[in-house]
């Protein structure tokens, strides 16, 4: 009886001893900085459409305040986020027996600089893209342009945070 006893607490301790620090982000280093900013994203894009350097500017901020506990600053941030939009564009995917785009594509990429003040060697210069297609019918204003951009955002703004402190 004495022997299982020793046994089971060996078994225990191995158990856990292969669990290293995890973090609900599925990061496996632990986060130092305390505090994160994201300056102005500038539409920089040969097409503009009004609104969408805000609008990304916010959905990055959000996105970072929603999925860790570090407090947005206006300056001085251990983490800044930084760049601009560098291409915003409507092309045709493929095309009708009559010379009509039968599918079109709504494509948005997006420059980013990543600076890390507590681990310089996390810092980051690097494009990100996403694009969302549409029927050639279909005009993307509105609403449906709003659910495309905010769609495209999504997953640009997950793929920012995967790399910047998500490590995926």
């Amino acid at each position: 009886m004495k022997n299982l006893k020793y046994i089971l607490i060996l078994l225990i301790a191995t158990t856990f001893s292969g669990c290293g620090f995890y973090n609900f982000t599925g990061s496996t280093g632990k986060i130092d900085a305390k505090t994160f900013q994201v300056n102005f994203f500038q539409n920089n894009a040969d097409l503009i459409e009004p609104g969408i350097d805000r609008d990304f500017t916010l959905a990055l901020q959000d996105l970072i305040q929603n999925q860790t506990n570090l407090n947005l600053v206006s300056s001085g941030g251990d983490l800044t986020y930084e760049g601009e939009i560098v291409d915003y564009r409507t092309t045709p995917m493929t095309a009708t027996a009559d010379q009509q785009a039968a599918q079109n594509r709504l494509t948005i990429r997006i420059n980013v600089r990543f600076i890390n003040k507590k681990k310089e060697t996390d810092d980051f210069e690097k494009t990100f893209e996403f694009y969302k297609d549409y029927p050639g019918t279909q005009q993307l204003v509105g609403s449906s342009l709003n659910a495309a951009i905010k769609e495209i955002y999504d997953r640009i703004t997950q793929d920012i945070f995967n790399e910047s402190l998500a490590k995926w």
